[in-house]
Parts: structure tokens; C-alpha cells; sequence
């Protein structure tokens, strides 16, 4: 598809990455150099007082009791089903509109997603879906309904108090898919630090994260915590005596400590990402394009930006294409909703059941909002838009 004959002219001399992870390494990369030099000469790489070191400071960070460091934000949501004892013939409820791994990790344990829509401003799961979703079921269906993952989207929290009611009502488990908004907030409540389970992605991309992968579950439970740690490592406390059937859910001890590197630094991050999207509003507004350009609703306490989306009214797909030429790295956070996608054809969902979900898919585009992102560059992506709907 061609952006109608269009082409960014001009001006064509600036490039912006969507993220531009080599100037953060320069800020931190001495200690990453010493550390990595330590773990080497120690030649202790999985587990270990590193990995403690950061279960301890995460736990701290995110206001939990405990935290477990795993091998992927994927197996984070991975082993908190397990913990809650989902499997076969049970269904958990989840946003449609979310990364993949939030429903492939329910469909793993052999349980069933059930979806539901969005809340059409900040793009988290809706409340009221959700009890839509159960008022349309028979009592025989609502009780095989374990748990509920909310997931907090592009850094904001959902609406917590209303899910939790929910929870509440029918007795389910509540996991929060936290790989986007680590120190995030609602009412003053730490993103993670609200259900029974928070999952934490370390991806490379992520606001906080390693130099591979990595991820973290948290609890405030005690006896959570002892499964969590049980199941992260096939299942035994013991070496090769085993109480369930686990997995190899290890985090490397050089991931754990670069992440802890970083967590110093992650406020300040922050703090830019956060200085960075009210500039964004100001060019907005300043270039006239308040009814073309539907900016990020901020609706908790703490956005933390781990994306900036703009919603579009017309010719994202052309607008990505014009901006990629002029040398602007965008992203579309999610073009397929998950109730559309192939490996979920036999849950017999079709097109218009989650209108919120499937517009957020074929209307949204995600800027650069990295913390060294400057000031010009920002001018840039926003003079380019504006030159593209002109």
C-alpha cells in the first residue's frame, strides 16, 4: 500500500527511532561492565544472591511482599496460572486487545480465554464488558470462570476498584499483566501490587529492561509465593525430588543484575517519558490537529509511557508508511485483536463482537517517547504529521 502518492519532503534531514536504546547504555555503561565482569569471575549465572538482590528490590519498588524472578514476562503470567491451579476446562477472562503472550499464556495451562473490550480512551479492558461478558453466560459457564487478567496497557493502570468487585462477586483470581507499567499507579496502589498476582516483563524494549530476557511475578501471598518458587524450578524445593510438575522458569543472575542497574535510574526515566508526552500534547494542540489526532487519556495517578498511542481517524496505515519515510520509527500496537486471531478460530469470534477492540487495532499508532528523546525530534514527528494530513 502506498501513502496515496505522498512523500515526506523536505525537512528530511533528522532520524527518529521509535526507541533508542544506546544512549541509555551510555549512561549506565561502566557499571554494566563492572558487574558483567564480577558474574563472570564468579561463574554463578542462574539464580543466586543476584537474583535475590532483585526480587527483594522489585517486591520494595512495587509495594508487594514478594517477588520471583523468572525467565520472560511470558512465563511471569506462565507460572501465576499454574500457581492459581488454572488447567483444563477452566476459563480466565482477558482483554482482546493485548501482546499475544497475555492469552497464549492462558490457552498453555489448557485453559480457555474468554475476552472481553476496551475501554475505547485508555485502551485497558472494560469493566463493563466484563460483566456483559458474564451476565451472557449460564450459571453452568460462570463457574468455570477462574480468574481475570487485566492488563495495564502502553503504562496505565485499569480500573482496579471495579474489576476487584468483580473478582469479588464471583470469587475469581486476579493477575495483573503489569509488562508494560512497571511503577505505575492506581489511586496511590502499585501496578502488580493489587491482585493476587503481578507479572513484569524485562524485555529489552520495556521501560525497564535487560539485556535479554526476563521477567518477575509478584505476590503479596505467602503461599503464592512458595508455589511461584516451587514451579519456577520443575516443581521442587529439593534438587530432584519434585512436588508438582514445574518448569525451567529460571531468570539469569546477569539479566537480575543489570535490571537492578537500572531500577535506580527508572523514576528519572520516567519522569521524562512522562516531560516528553506533555510536550507531545503541546505540539498537538499548537498544530491544529485536535480533530485528526486522539492523544493518550490520562485517567490514574502515575502514567508511566511505556508507549505513547495516538488514535487516528483516518489513514494510519498511510501515515506509518509517510512517516517511516521520513526517517520516524512508529509501531501499531495491536494490529489483529486477539479474538480475531487464527489460533483462536474455534472460539467462534468473529468481526464486530468487540468494536472498541477491533477500532484500536485499525486506528492506533505509537510514537517515540524514549526519556532522551528531544525536544526537536519531537517537533519533527509532529510537523510531519501535520504535513501529511495538510
Amino acid at each position: 500500500m502506498k501513502a496515496e502518492g505522498k512523500k515526506a519532503e523536505g525537512k528530511n534531514n533528522m532520524k527518529v527511532p521509535l526507541l533508542d536504546l544506546k544512549l541509555q547504555y551510555q549512561t549506565i555503561k561502566e557499571e554494566v561492565m563492572k558487574v558483567t565482569e564480577e558474574i563472570f569471575e564468579s561463574q554463578y549465572f542462574i539464580l543466586g544472591p543476584r537474583v535475590e538482590a532483585l526480587e527483594k528490590e522489585i517486591a520494595e519498588y512495587c509495594s508487594s511482599k514478594h517477588a520471583v524472578g523468572v525467565s520472560s514476562g511470558t512465563d511471569a503470567l506462565l507460572i501465576s496460572l499454574m500457581a492459581a491451579d488454572i488447567g483444563p476446562e477452566d476459563k480466565v477472562i482477558t482483554s482482546t486487545y493485548t501482546f499475544f503472550a497475555t492469552a497464549g499464556s492462558i490457552a498453555r495451562t489448557g485453559a480457555t480465554p474468554v475476552f472481553a473490550d476496551i475501554d475505547p480512551e485508555t485502551y485497558n479492558i472494560s469493566s463493563k464488558s466484563i460483566f456483559r461478558v458474564m451476565d451472557g453466560m449460564t450459571g453452568k459457564e460462570r463457574k468455570k470462570i477462574k480468574a481475570i487478567i487485566p492488563v495495564h496497557l502502553y503504562g496505565q493502570c485499569c480500573d482496579m476498584d471495579s474489576i476487584l468487585e468483580i473478582a469479588a462477586q464471583y470469587n475469581l483470581i486476579v493477575i495483573e499483566d503489569a509488562a508494560q507499567a512497571i511503577g505505575a499507579e492506581y489511586k496511590g496502589r502499585r501496578a502488580g501490587s493489587i491482585g493476587d498476582f503481578g507479572c513484569f516483563s524485562f524485555f529489552p524494549s520495556k521501560n525497564l529492561g535487560a539485556f535479554g530476557d526476563g521477567g518477575i511475578a509478584a505476590t503479596n501471598s505467602d503461599e503464592f509465593f512458595d508455589k511461584l518458587r516451587l514451579l519456577r524450578v520443575h516443581g521442587s524445593h529439593l534438587k530432584y525430588y519434585h512436588n508438582k510438575v514445574g518448569g525451567n522458569f529460571r531468570l539469569d543472575a546477569l539479566q537480575a543484575a543489570i535490571v537492578s542497574i537500572k531500577l535506580k535510574y527508572l523514576d528519572g526515566w520516567t519522569e521524562a517519558r512522562q516531560a516528553n508526552a506533555d510536550k507531545y500534547r503541546e505540539l498537538f494542540i499548537d498544530a491544529g490537529l485536535e480533530d485528526i489526532v486522539n492523544l493518550p487519556a490520562e485517567k490514574e495517578n502515575r502514567h508511566i509511557y511505556n508507549q505513547f498511542v495516538i488514535s487516528l481517524k483516518e489513514k494510519r496505515d498511510d501515515l506509518k508508511i509517510f512517516l517511516t519515510d521520513a526517517g520516524i520509527g512508529t509501531e501499531i500496537y495491536y494490529p489483529v485483536p486477539m479474538h480475531l486471531q487464527d489460533c483462536f478460530s474455534n472460539l467462534n469470534y468473529g468481526e464486530g463482537d468487540f468494536p472498541a477492540g477491533e477500532y484500536a487495532a485499525s486506528h492506533t499508532l505509537a510514537l517515540p517517547v524514549y526519556p532522551e528523546l528531544s525536544y526537536e525530534q519531537q517537533a519533527y514527528v509532529v510537523e510531519r504529521i501535520k504535513e501529511f494530513y495538510s
